[in-house]
């Protein structure tokens, strides 16, 4: 997320290094690529200028800390600016009503409205401990009903009874009254989307919004959709009493211009981000934390708390004594943590929450890319328990086995084995001593005296 607008603000901070003082002179220039960056991340235009000219107000004729660069100083402006525009502070689901509180969803078709409904709910259940009862009023879309049903069987979230043949106002009304008399904390209402705005999917939602009278009323929003999501929250923002934004498919968006654009436009907070397509890849939306990935300087609390909220501890604790040990570590342990990247997210997840530096370096490791990561777990695999454990063992034939068996080249089993000693000796170096060695030679050469 946020890949090319990071790149360029980057490049765009670079170019101040060496200076001792903010001008008006030389921040023009700098301006005016901050403001392309941003133009080319698809940032609506009326926010551009009122970033542009809050940071221009702040930096311009500032004198430089002694501790900082211009660059630095440049980069605190943006960051603060950018925390502003997204909202301050995070703001929970508000559930604040006499049981069930109602939470009713909308958004154009192709939003993810329906597997966010989905998330909600998963999110409520598991981490709010809510008894939680979905239902889809989008008799317009049947798939929408048995998506939602399927996808509340998979999470064992209960999902109201719809038709097709029925109303949506009733759909939801029934839905209220089962939640009732069922003793749910919530009842997530998912509606019916459009690909384009019109009047009768305005009239339908606001009948529901009326009847319903739902204490959180959330736009849902795909991040990737550009000027679109602008326009969209726009007539939903006119034609419902929004309180809160969900940004969807903040995985695969390059450019965030809808982050930095629909809160402004709306007025109303982000509270979550869609971050993958599994039913748990959703993220309470925090500005500070996002503005900082933005910057390239990566977000490792919320990595920090995914690994503590995914990571089997136990798991971790027998790794952490292996290495602690300096043997030992084998196939086993590296298929073990491959499959735990790929539960959470991948490596491009991870890496969007390291800071720019490290990410790159990650990206070059044998396990930096999703594809390669999926085929060195199909190459484990496919081998025996023993093969596992003693790696060394493993002739010609073998390779040839294992290769046949996982779709792939005898070539890359020898270099998948290959990069498996490295890390075993790594490892191994970790384990007499080197770990303090090398945290000490790390801090050696990080920056002092920034904050």
């Amino acid at each position: 997320m946020f890949d090319k607008l990071s790149a360029r603000l980057a490049s765009v901070v670079e170019g101040l290094r060496g200076r001792g003082r903010l001008t008006e002179e030389n921040i023009s220039d700098t301006l005016r690529q901050v403001r392309m960056a941003l133009l080319e991340a698809d940032v609506a235009l009326p926010v551009v200028k009122t970033f542009i000219d809050s940071v221009k107000a702040q930096v311009v004729g500032q004198e430089i800390h002694k501790s900082l660069t211009p660059g630095q100083a440049l980069i605190k402006v943006i960051h603060d600016e950018l925390v502003r525009v997204m909202g301050e502070g995070v703001r929970p689901l508000n559930l604040r009503a006499q049981p069930p509180a109602i939470v009713l969803l909308a958004g154009l078709q192709g939003a993810g409205k329906t597997t966010t409904a989905a998330k909600i709910a998963l999110w409520l259940k598991t981490r709010e401990k809510k008894r939680v009862l979905l239902v889809s009023t989008d008799v317009r879309r049947p798939a929408a009903l048995l998506q939602l049903e399927r996808l509340g069987q998979q999470l064992d979230v209960d999902v109201a009874p719809a038709s097709p043949t029925d109303k949506p106002l009733n759909i939801a009304l029934n839905a209220l009254a089962e939640a009732r008399r069922g003793v749910y904390d919530v009842l997530l209402v998912d509606t019916a989307g459009r690909l384009h705005v019109d009047e009768e999917m305005m009239a339908e939602v606001r009948e529901l919004a009326v009847a319903l009278n739902p204490i959180e009323t959330l736009f849902v929003v795909d991040s990737m959709a550009g000027q679109d999501a602008v326009n969209a929250a726009r007539s939903f923002g006119a034609a419902l009493n929004l309180t809160g934004v969900v940004l969807t498919k903040a995985d695969g968006d390059a450019r965030g211009g809808a982050a930095l654009s629909v809160r402004q436009i709306t007025g109303q907070p982000i509270l979550f981000v869609g971050t993958g397509e599994k039913p748990d890849a959703l993220e309470a939306f925090q500005p500070d934390r996002m503005a900082s990935r933005i910057l390239g300087m990566g977000d490792v609390l919320s990595l920090v708390e995914q690994v503590t909220r995914q990571v089997d501890r136990e798991d971790a604790e027998k790794l952490a004594r292996k290495v602690a040990s300096g043997k030992d570590f084998n196939l086993e342990d590296l298929l073990g943590q491959l499959r735990q990247i790929e539960q959470m997210g991948g490596m491009a997840a991870l890496m969007d929450k390291l800071p720019a530096q490290l990410a790159a370096k990650a990206g070059q490791m044998p396990q930096g890319n999703e594809r390669e990561v999926k085929r060195q777990i199909a190459i484990i695999c496919s081998m025996t328990p023993r093969e596992r454990r003693f790696p060394k063992h493993l002739d010609g034939s073998r390779k040839r086995r294992i290769a046949s068996g996982s779709g792939t080249q005898v070539a890359e089993i020898n270099r998948l084995l290959k990069n498996f000693l490295q890390m075993q000796k790594m490892m191994k170096g970790m384990g007499k001593g080197g770990l303090g060695r090398m945290m000490r030679s790390m801090a050696g050469r990080m920056p002092m005296g920034r904050g």
